[in-house]
This record gives structure tokens, C-alpha cells and sequence, in this order.
């Protein structure tokens, strides 16, 4: 991507986050922040590909800006959305950070959306796919079909996908989904769990291999066929 370019979504996207002190009387525009980026992807050099993640990247930063324009949840986004905004723009433009790290996954117990216990070290011996989320956030929401049907095609050579919902209450989450088609148990995380996986922006996503270590972790969203390819690598050895 053109340096022009970058400097130009950075310089917009700080605008936006100054704008959302408490006592600030800015409303969120989704018009504006569609056209802005809408002018970027169509800016000669841009790959057509890139002007549709550059569309979806719109929509997501324009209903997290409303979000953000309400009391209520405006502490749970400024901890997890905000953060997601430098993210998700990298992201979407092309851009995927990959962290590896192959440190031990530390151990948790969780209460999933069906009332039982899950427990992280359960899963020794298996890869673990960990993923955190929350329903008021896109990029998750798309993801999780993935996780379901990874669980569904891999789950019998020892994958399990654990989603850990961070700023939501089940049985009711923060906007409303279907997640009766969700294969994977659901958990109830909490903001000290999210610091010790050092979770700062959602999607979150570890790869854990079969001895509890993390192998892989990825911020924001990443393509379907680069997780199947580390799980099916993970699965072999």
C-alpha cells in the first residue's frame, strides 16, 4: 500500500478516536467514514481485491464509532474495540500480524453458555484452538462459521476450538446472534484472562499444539485458508 495512503487512514482514524472524549458532542458519521474510504480503495494502484476489504473495514469502523457514541458500553469498547481499529485498518488493507511465540498456554477454567466447566489443560494432547471474541464485533462474527466446521473436519484427529466471549452475559450477549450453529463450546472470559493471553484487540486468535504451547497468535481477522493450513501443519506432528 502507498505511504500516501496509509498516512492518510491513520491520520483519519486518529481524528475519529480524539473526537470520543466523555464530554465530547461528536456523532458518529457512517456516510462520512464510507466516503473517506471508499475515495482510498478507489485511488489508482489499488487492487480491487483490496477495495473490498477496504468496504467491509468502513462498516465495521463506522458501527464500532456507534457503538462508542453511547454511555453504556463506551468502557468495555474503549478497552477492546479501540484498540481493534489500528488493527482491523492494517488488516483489512493487506496486512496480517502473526505473533509466534512458543510459550506454555496458561491454564484457565471457564463457564461456558451452557452452564458447564471448561478447563483449558483438558485439552493437553490435542491442538487447541483459542479464540476471543465478542458478539458486538464483526470480524468475529465472521470467523466463527470457520471455527465450527474446523471443529466439525478436524475434531476427530484431536482440534478443539475453544471461543472465550470477552465483554458480553449469556445467555444474552451484547447484540443478538444465532449461535446455535456454533460447534465449539462457548466461554465467559474476563478482562484478567485477556491480560495474561496479553489480548488487547478482538479477534484474538492462539493456535496451542498438542503439549499446551502456543505456536501461533493472530490479531484481527485472518483468512480461512491460513488457519486451516497451520491446523492441519499442528494436527500432523
Amino acid at each position: 500500500m502507498d505511504k500516501h495512503d496509509e498516512t492518510n487512514v491513520d491520520n483519519w482514524v486518529d481524528d475519529r478516536l480524539a473526537a470520543l472524549s466523555p464530554d465530547s458532542n461528536w456523532q458518529p458519521n457512517e456516510t462520512r467514514a464510507r466516503a473517506q474510504l471508499r475515495e482510498l480503495a478507489g485511488r489508482p494502484g489499488n487492487a480491487s481485491g483490496r477495495r473490498k476489504w477496504t468496504w467491509a473495514a468502513a462498516s465495521t469502523i463506522a458501527a464500532g464509532l456507534c457503538v462508542l457514541a453511547f454511555p453504556a458500553p463506551r468502557a468495555v469498547a474503549q478497552r477492546l474495540w479501540v484498540p481493534c481499529v489500528e488493527a482491523c485498518q492494517g488488516l483489512w488493507l493487506g496486512v496480517v500480524d502473526v505473533v509466534r511465540v512458543a510459550a506454555p498456554a496458561p491454564d484457565f477454567t471457564a463457564r461456558s453458555s451452557s452452564g458447564l466447566e471448561v478447563r483449558l489443560s483438558d485439552y493437553k494432547g490435542k491442538v487447541a484452538l483459542l479464540n476471543f471474541w465478542a458478539s458486538w464485533c464483526p470480524p468475529c462474527r465472521t470467523e466463527m462459521p470457520w471455527f465450527s466446521e474446523f471443529q466439525q473436519t478436524y475434531g476427530s484427529q484431536g482440534l478443539a476450538v475453544i471461543g472465550v466471549s470477552l465483554a458480553d452475559v449469556w445467555p444474552v450477549p451484547a447484540v443478538s446472534m444465532d449461535t446455535s450453529k456454533i460447534l465449539y463450546p462457548l466461554v465467559v472470559g474476563h478482562e484478567d484472562l485477556a491480560k495474561r493471553y496479553g489480548v488487547t484487540s478482538l479477534p484474538a486468535t492462539l493456535l496451542i499444539d498438542r503439549q499446551g504451547r502456543i505456536v501461533a497468535q493472530h490479531v484481527g481477522i485472518v483468512s480461512r485458508k491460513d488457519y486451516e493450513k497451520e491446523i492441519v501443519q499442528l494436527l500432523a506432528k
